[in-house]
């Protein structure tokens, strides 16, 4: 049963070693979590809210009634087609778009009351109002602030920079500024109501308005739909209402723009084609009127219809062929003499579905070229990529062009020799029908493509006048909510909570493990194992006394008595007479309170009524004296040799110095210690500790004393300790929490691995209260104090 008693009770002690340190430091979570929660909540206070404001729009399909090329219905090119939703949205985001809305909406000028800790920006209805004088070229592209202060009625106080001194100007009165003229006015009704109060103007560039605007819209697109969702998060309500507004509004008054140009320029196309044609049937009419006065023809088209039944069908594909050719030529002139990039007309009639398709394609690659050169130039890499686009498909064009002509020529001389075959086998009818109705076909073909291109002008100015925008509005833009987006308060608060738990827990945490040095008996017993750690000694403050009285009930006092008791009991375990037992203390660097403890540890066993010799064997650095001096210790008997005091090292020297001419009888806060102090600093104190008179000096003094306690040179930093460790019954091994690195203790453990120090035990020295032992201190409530109010 004992061994699963064991184990479990080191898997508790190890778990609660885990938590005690944040335990133990309960009040900086506490304190670290209020500071957290109340910066947050000052935070929430001051804070600018930020309110959220959505629209939607369905995106519209092209329809082939009402899109720009509406006019050419008959042909059904743009039949089952759609938009592209994700490029309307990249279209309706655009920074262009954007930064006609801020031009509209003078986004870019703003007017913010100044208060103590949070400014406001008035959007709706400001007390006055600003007027720049300067062009619209510099405003756009300027930045610029200013301070006014409204002082009275009909003055205010103005200034370019809040640390320069204001000075008094009139509403309605221009003013110098860096920025140029400027003429403030008032708009409130009551102006003598803001006097006193202070705003600053500020101006910024369209461009960078746009651009953050640009970044904080939100635009979304319901899965397998045409409807747009647009979000924006704005500190004004209704200015964010009136940026989403009007940028629906300039989307589609831009897209309503796209299709009249485009519109506007078939209409030219057209009117120019009419023009030419007219012309031509003027003339065909003046030649048959010309041809039958000077031949005195009437009405012949009985004879005619029966000779030319045979070729009506082959007139007619010929008539057809002739238009497409005509058309077609040109259409070829218009895109082998265009300069630029200019609209090319859409669906003129032409047969051809590719040559469509690519002046649709043309048009809109010429139009997105145009829009971009407004806010950029030729040199833009976007604008160099779309050039190339347009090249490519002007050439497209053009040789599509070239085989249509040719193939419609070649179309066209075959039916005119097969015309011509006809024609032979009527070779009997007069030569005067056969002119007339050559004159009169022609007649007719000019006449039917006139009224055509008449017709389609017609269609082409009601495209014109019915052009739609891209989308329709299905919910203008409204507040999503009243509570503001943000800040979040229980997003904050709990954030909050959780950082100010964070903050002390990281701490602690990287505190505990970047900390390489002993702390307390629980850390250094993990490391020693099975030698044993006697006690741990608390640290004591300066007003504190460094040497313990009779009965003190102090957490120090009742440290040592375990420390006492503790030793007693190895002693025992090893000894079987009990008198003149020599207890070596040491340390590894001077500083962790070895002669605190053997001073100490002689005073407590002195209170058993103990025989007890402290003798100072740190030749070196003697400090002894500092403990067993001053007013609370008093020497009752001096060496009688040599009239002055004899210490170790004198002994160690003079050989003919007995014990008794060196031992000091201390009373020390009524309790008597015989003291053999170190004696005056020897330049060879470790020949002296090997000279064979330490050893003489112990074997004499174990008959007369029960403890001998010996304070010697720390070990990591000369080796006397070693020379004489082999007289030691118990070798105490001080550490100081805080100040000995575990890392050290791997020398004396490798000593007494070895065999160099028998006896080993180790002391925790300088604790603070909160790591004392596993109960958290000593003395069942002796010795308490009272704790500060901070402290709690």
């Amino acid at each position: 049963m004992s061994t699963p008693n064991a184990s479990f009770s080191k898997g508790s002690t190890d778990h609660r070693d885990l938590i005690k340190p944040y335990l133990k430091n309960w009040k900086w979570f506490i304190m670290s979590i209020i500071g957290a929660v109340l910066l947050a909540i000052l935070y929430i206070r001051y804070a600018v809210p930020q309110y959220a404001v959505q629209a939607k729009i369905q995106i519209l399909e092209n329809q082939s009634s009402a899109s720009e090329l509406g006019a050419f219905t008959d042909l059904n090119i743009l039949g089952g087609g759609g938009n592209n939703v994700q490029d309307e949205i990249e279209s309706l985001n655009s920074r262009t778009n954007l930064k006609e809305v801020v031009e509209k909406l003078g986004l870019n000028k703003k007017i913010i009351a100044l208060g103590n800790v949070k400014n406001t920006v008035l959007y709706d209805n400001p007390p006055f109002k600003v007027n720049f004088l300067a062009p619209d070229s510099i405003l756009q592209k300027t930045e610029h602030e200013f301070f006014i202060t409204l002082a009275t009625k009909t003055t205010f106080e103005f200034a370019n920079k809040e640390d320069e001194p204001f000075k008094v100007h009139s509403f309605g009165r221009p003013i110098l500024s860096s920025l140029g003229e400027l003429i403030i006015t008032p708009s409130a009704l009551d102006i003598e109501a803001y006097s006193g109060r202070k705003y600053e103007v500020k101006v910024s560039p369209i461009a960078a308005v746009a651009e953050d605007y640009q970044k904080k819209l939100l635009i979304n697109v319901t899965e397998l739909s045409n409807i747009i969702t647009i979000g924006l998060n704005d500190a004004v309500k209704k200015r964010g209402v009136d940026i989403i507004n009007t940028l629906i509004a300039t989307y589609n008054q831009n897209a309503v723009n796209d299709k009249k140009a485009i519109a506007d320029r078939t209409s030219s196309f057209i009117n120019d084609r009419i023009a030419d044609i007219y012309g031509n049937l003027s003339n065909v009419d003046q030649d048959a009127e010309e041809f039958k006065a000077g031949r005195g023809l009437t009405d012949i088209a009985a004879q005619t219809n029966i000779n030319l039944s045979i070729g009506a069908s082959n007139r007619q594909e010929l008539q057809n062929a002739s238009v497409q050719l005509d058309i077609a030529s040109a259409m070829k002139d218009i895109v082998d003499n265009q300069e630029g990039y200019e609209l090319l007309p859409s669906n003129i009639g032409l047969n051809d579905a590719s040559i469509a398709g690519t002046t649709a394609q043309y048009n809109e690659l010429a139009l997105e070229r145009k829009r971009l050169l407004e806010s950029s130039n030729e040199k833009n890499p976007i604008i160099v990529n779309l050039d190339q686009q347009l090249a490519g498909l002007k050439r497209s064009m053009q040789s599509s062009l070239n085989s249509m002509t040719n193939n419609l020529g070649l179309q066209v001389n075959s039916l005119n020799d097969q015309m011509s075959r006809i024609n032979s086998r009527i070779y009997s009818s007069p030569k005067n029908e056969r002119a007339l109705r050559d004159i009169t076909r022609q007649q007719q073909t000019t006449e039917q493509l006139y009224l055509y291109l008449l017709q389609k002008r017609e269609e082409s100015q009601i495209t014109f006048a019915s052009a739609s925008p891209k989308s329709k509005i299905i919910d203008s833009a409204y507040l999503a909510s009243t509570d503001p987006v943000s800040p979040k308060k229980p997003i904050i608060l709990l954030a909050s909570i959780i950082l100010g738990f964070l903050v002390p827990f990281s701490i602690i945490y990287l505190k505990d493990l970047m900390d390489n040095k002993v702390q307390n008996k629980i850390g250094l017993e993990k490391l020693t194992g099975d030698i044993p750690v006697l006690a741990e000694l608390p640290k004591i403050s300066r007003k504190e006394s460094t040497l313990v009285k009779v009965e003190q009930r102090t957490v120090l006092a009742e440290s040592l008595r375990i420390l006492r008791t503790n030793l007693d009991y190895i002693i025992k375990s090893k000894k079987k007479d009990i008198g003149g037992n020599v207890i070596y203390v040491t340390s590894s660097v001077p500083g962790e309170g070895k002669t605190l403890v053997s001073s100490n540890l002689a005073m407590i066993f002195a209170n058993t009524d103990k025989k007890v010799l402290l003798i100072g064997a740190d030749i070196r650095n003697p400090k002894i004296y500092q403990f067993y001096s001053g007013k609370n210790v008093d020497k009752l008997g001096r060496p009688t040799r040599n009239k002055g005091d004899n210490g170790l090292t004198e002994y160690l020297v003079d050989k003919t110095l007995e014990t008794k001419d060196i031992i000091s009888s201390m009373l020390a806060h009524e309790q008597t210690v015989d003291v053999i102090y170190s004696g005056k600093i020897p330049p060879n104190p470790a020949e002296l500790l090997m000279n064979g008179r330490m050893k003489e000096l112990l074997d004499g003094v174990v008959g007369q004393y029960d403890y001998i306690i010996v304070d010697t040179a720390p070990l990591m930093v000369v080796t006397d300790t070693l020379l004489i460790s082999e007289y030691a019954d118990q070798i105490l091994y001080v550490t100081r929490a805080g100040m000995t690195e575990l890392k050290v203790l791997e020398h004396p453990l490798k000593l007494h691995k070895e065999g160099k120090l028998k006896g080993l035990s180790f002391i925790v020295n300088g604790v603070k209260e909160s790591n004392l032992g596993y109960g958290g201190k000593y003395g069942y409530g002796y010795g308490k104090t009272t704790k500060k109010w901070w402290k709690l």
